[in-house]
């Protein structure tokens, strides 16, 4: 099936793939009509105002999400402005509805600049229950997410960091079972030191991995290295630090290769330098760092890729969905590491026998939004 073809012809049959519904779906009759709107709303109004607490109980934000992305980092199209992000924001915004139940609204800003877009954000912050970031380029999305979660009481989750990095420990959970191996013990090295590639090496260090040898497109990231900006000097910390070298010299005896970078970059000689039966999550899209059958024909046990028609797809919609339904309903207003952690263990624990083929669960499992929601407290 040709989906890019598919794609326009669905999207322009519907005219995108949202809209809004009225959550009464009894007769809207003259005196609902009333206390929906004028004159009755102003009661509402007027307790809300005394009472901002109340918000949630009387309107939507209860179960509102604001997915906001200025354009820049999208997909694997890079930076192709708010308008070209639209499409992309309304998908977030039906995979919220579909597997969470959860209303959000897809917004994109015309605003580049760490401060234009903090104040942005901020301006609207109060229509909403919480907020998604999504598709912001690094490095200004670490400093945006984090002004954002000091200065608002609301949760802010940027789904390209954490979203995927809760994911990659869920798969990497698995596969250690798979090859009879010590995950906390394992050599991992990351290629990619961006939004995705942080957030992984940093939820891994606190899971325990401590051997992690972070490679951006100059190698090793060390502290040979006097190039380095001030968020990868803040990675330091969480990687070996007297790594050096290219990635063919730093993949030697690795146990788990993790791939956000771009394709082709991970050869089957550079496989083959790997410890026995390592784990490739080649995770680059839609093209992966390494094919699947090549890093299989190499020795590899366990692949992983971020494409739905291979096996084990690492999806962020196995994490946000449940991550924001507990978020919501148990009053949470920071997503923390410990969260972040829970939640990948429920998505490991939800594969009962973890095999080459499955080490991540289906984003269709019926448990997964629930199990997730429940450790989100």
């Amino acid at each position: 099936m040709n989906y890019n073809e598919q794609a326009l012809e669905l999207h322009a049959k519907h005219k995108g793939k949202i809209t809004t519904t009225l959550r009464d779906t009894g007769v809207l009759d003259k005196d609902k009509l009333s206390a929906y709107y004028t004159p009755g709303v102003a009661e509402v109004s007027r307790v809300v105002a005394a009472d901002p607490e109340l918000l949630g109980k009387y309107t939507w934000t209860n179960n509102l999400v604001a997915v906001i992305s200025d354009g820049s980092a999208v997909l694997g199209l890079g930076d192709i402005g708010p308008r070209g992000s639209m499409p992309v924001m309304e998908g977030k915004a039906l995979l919220f509805k579909h597997f969470a139940d959860i209303d959000s609204v897809p917004i994109t800003i015309d605003v580049h600049t760490e401060d234009e877009i903090v104040q942005t954000i901020k301006a609207i912050a109060p229509s909403f229950g919480a907020i998604n970031l999504e598709d912001i380029a690094a490095p200004k999305c670490f400093a945006i997410e984090e002004r954002l979660k000091a200065e608002l009481d609301i949760p802010v989750f940027h789904d390209d960091q954490h979203g995927t990095a809760i994911v990659v420990l869920a798969g990497l959970l698995n596969a250690a079972k798979v090859t009879n191996r010590s995950l906390t013990d394992s050599k991992v090295v990351v290629i990619g030191a961006g939004a995705a590639g942080t957030a992984i090496i940093k939820l891994l260090n606190k899971h325990g991995i401590t051997n992690i040898v972070a490679v951006d497109s100059r190698g090793a990231v060390g502290d040979h290295r006097d190039d380095l900006n001030d968020e990868k000097k803040a990675l330091l910390e969480y990687v070996d630090r007297s790594a050096h070298g290219l990635l063919e010299d730093v993949i030697v005896d690795a146990d788990i290769f993790i791939g956000v970078s771009k394709p082709g970059l991970l050869t089957q000689d550079m496989v083959r330098t790997m410890s026995k039966d390592p784990i490739i999550f080649a995770l680059s899209n839609p093209t992966p760092e390494i094919m699947p059958e090549d890093a299989k024909a190499a020795g590899a046990a366990v692949i992983a890729t971020g494409r739905s028609d291979f096996p084990n797809q690492v999806n962020n919609a196995l994490a946000f969905p449940g991550i924001f339904r507990g978020a919501l309903d148990n009053g949470v207003r920071k997503i923390t590491d410990e969260h972040k952690l829970a939640a990948a263990q429920v998505i490991a624990s939800l594969v009962e026998t973890p095999s080459a083929d499955t080490v991540i669960p289906s984003v269709f499992e019926e448990r997964l939004v629930p199990a997730i929601a429940a450790v989100i407290k």
